[in-house]
């Protein structure tokens, strides 16, 4: 996994993770980033400033400054009435959805595959799958989802 810190034209900032740097351009090019804030589909890369170590054992660690002309100001604004209620209806959507499923952990692509060729009966399920369990699923045409918001496994919850 790549991170990638992008800006929209609005000037807010916001991290994005990608499997590599074509798959942030790909997705950029269908239309499937978005600002986080704003919800503006322009977005970019903006400047990241690297952390370059000095030589010797000193410890410290120099970044190198980003170019002012090219970052418009971070905003550190509450999100918009609007924004919050989307998410909160969002989250009670996936907690309904989840009443009935059986978290099953890193068993689920495995599990989900077992259901979609006849091979157990279905039920509701989710639980964890990596970047390339779940693209092999897609390809697969076994039918998978992301949670919009992570979950805990239920062994974590008190």
């Amino acid at each position: 996994m790549i991170v990638f810190d992008l800006h929209c034209s609005e000037g807010h900032r916001f991290e994005g993770w990608f499997g590599s740097s074509t798959d942030y351009e790909e997705q950029r090019e269908r239309g499937l980033v978005s600002c986080p804030e704003c919800g503006s589909p322009e977005v970019g890369k903006a400047p990241m400033a690297p952390a370059v170590p000095v030589k010797g054992n000193t410890g410290r660690v120099v970044a190198a400054p980003a170019a002012e002309s090219e970052t418009k100001p971070v905003t550190n604004t509450p999100m918009p009435a609007e924004v919050q209620e989307a998410m909160k209806a969002l989250a009670k959507a996936q907690s309904k959805a989840l009443e009935n499923s059986t978290y099953v952990g890193d068993s689920f692509a495995d599990q989900s595959r077992e259901m979609h060729y006849g091979e157990r009966d279905e039920a509701p399920i989710h639980g964890k799958a990596s970047l390339e369990e779940a693209k092999a699923l897609v390809d697969e045409g076994v039918p998978v989802a992301p949670l919009p918001f992570p979950i805990a496994p239920p062994e974590d919850l008190n």
